[in-house]
């Protein structure tokens, strides 16, 4: 069976309101999920487990090995919890910002990436501007007009 093709850099966004989920055992399968994650990327990837290994081993300056990945990438292998430092250098090194969004809506949270956040700063300006037009729209009810000076 081939690799799959996913579309690596492209992340999906929705504009959904995001819930912070702290019931009890609510997190208690992240492990695994992120296991999983680890397992899509990998799987995704043109490049090899021991190219990407020694690209995220240049970005931590720590050694990551094939073998790590190949642990990380495994639901069975329990005792070989990814850290997040290898986490995020895997994401980084891939690109593969859509998989960590998939994690982080677990926690009430999203993802945006690079230029992105742009994208949201006009959301939050554009809100900034109606609410400042209610705020005058409520002063001008009141407001007199100031006399002209003549003269």
């Amino acid at each position: 069976m081939g690799k799959r093709k996913d579309a690596p850099g492209q992340l999906g966004f929705d504009f959904e309101a995001l819930t912070v989920n702290t019931a009890p055992a609510s997190l208690a399968a992240l492990e695994r999920q992120i296991s999983v994650a680890v397992s899509d990327i990998l799987h995704a990837e043109e490049r090899s487990r021991t190219v990407i290994a020694a690209e995220m081993s240049d970005l931590l300056d720590d050694e990551v090995s094939r073998a790590m990945l190949d642990a990380y990438a495994s639901q069975a292998r329990e005792g070989h919890k990814v850290p997040m430092s290898r986490f995020f250098a895997l994401v980084a090194i891939t690109n593969r910002h859509d998989v960590l969004d998939r994690l982080v809506r677990h926690i009430g949270g999203a993802v945006l990436v690079g230029e992105q956040i742009k994208t949201a700063r006009l959301g939050d300006i554009d809100r900034r501007i109606e609410q400042l037009k209610r705020e005058r729209r409520e002063v001008a009810i009141d407001a007199p007009i100031i006399p002209r000076r003549r003269g």
